[in-house]
């Protein structure tokens, strides 16, 4: 970790960015407010890679059943119908994941120079809010994920593209997405989640070779903290978040982002 960092810092921004990355709200805005509150500066590359991690393994430890079957399907032969279902999922996710991998190796430079800004990040914050209360009160509430096929899982894919754009937030530009395709919420959710193993993967192995390739100091106990941090954040975020879909839906989230793009606009005039 670089050395300006104090461990109430990396404590403080770990747990954001583990709290906000499955929600449906922006884990760069929070990252923002909370550097602005106390007046951190930038928390750089290494931080970034380490909460990846963390993440990373808050979702693997939550999901760990189903992609225990995802795996053991796809090493044996698909005998049963659960096999095949598991196989497909299994598949629909690496394939979904192509177009945001595409899009980040293209267009990711452009972005950090162009769209990292406090106020791009509060009207996209604001817009894509905007457009899940849409998709959250417009659509039925009917499939479930056994219901998942190839052109919907592409459809979700494509829509994860979008949340390249600071403030636009990947779980939930998906989540819009999928209820937009009439996915319950919590179906929308699941997939979201999963689909975010090989993003976030494919974002830490970027930051990884970036750190390598420079001359960045590592600490390693303040790295493992980050991780450690996150991870505990990320998994508590995805357990209580599919919890409170069930009580009280998406509307929350939307006036909560509503409120955050606002503050934005706030602080940045």
């Amino acid at each position: 970790m670089i050395a300006s960092m104090s461990l109430l810092q990396i404590i403080v921004l770990a747990l954001i960015q583990g709290l906000t990355e499955f929600l449906p709200v922006s884990s760069s805005a929070h990252l923002i407010l909370g550097s602005k509150a106390f007046g951190w500066p930038d928390q750089g590359l290494v931080f970034d890679v380490a909460t990846h991690l963390g993440t990373l393994v808050a979702v693997f430890i939550y999901f760990r059943r189903e992609l225990l079957e995802m795996a053991g399907a796809w090493m044996a032969p698909a005998a049963t119908e659960s096999d095949r279902r598991h196989r497909a999922m299994a598949l629909y996710l690496v394939l979904a994941s192509i177009p945001a991998l595409l899009v980040g190796a293209l267009a990711h430079d452009a972005v950090e120079l162009h769209l990292r800004d406090v106020r791009v990040i509060a009207w996209a914050t604001i817009g894509f809010g905007l457009l899940l209360w849409v998709a959250d009160w417009r659509c039925s509430k009917v499939r479930d994920l056994s219901q998942i096929n190839l052109p919907r899982a592409l459809m979700i894919g494509l829509a994860q593209a979008f949340a390249l754009i600071p403030g636009a937030s990947r779980s939930g530009v998906t989540i819009t997405a999928g209820r937009f395709l009439g996915f319950s919420p919590d179906a929308a959710a699941r997939f979201s989640f999963l689909l975010a193993i090989p993003v976030i993967g494919a974002a830490g192995s970027y930051g990884a070779v970036r750190v390598i390739s420079g001359d960045a100091q590592i600490d390693w106990s303040q790295f493992v903290l980050a991780m450690v941090f996150s991870a505990i954040a990320g998994w508590v975020c995805i357990a209580a978040f599919l919890a409170l879909l069930k009580r009280v839906g998406l509307l929350p989230f939307v006036l909560y982002r509503l409120a955050l793009g606002l503050a934005l606009l706030w602080i940045s005039s």
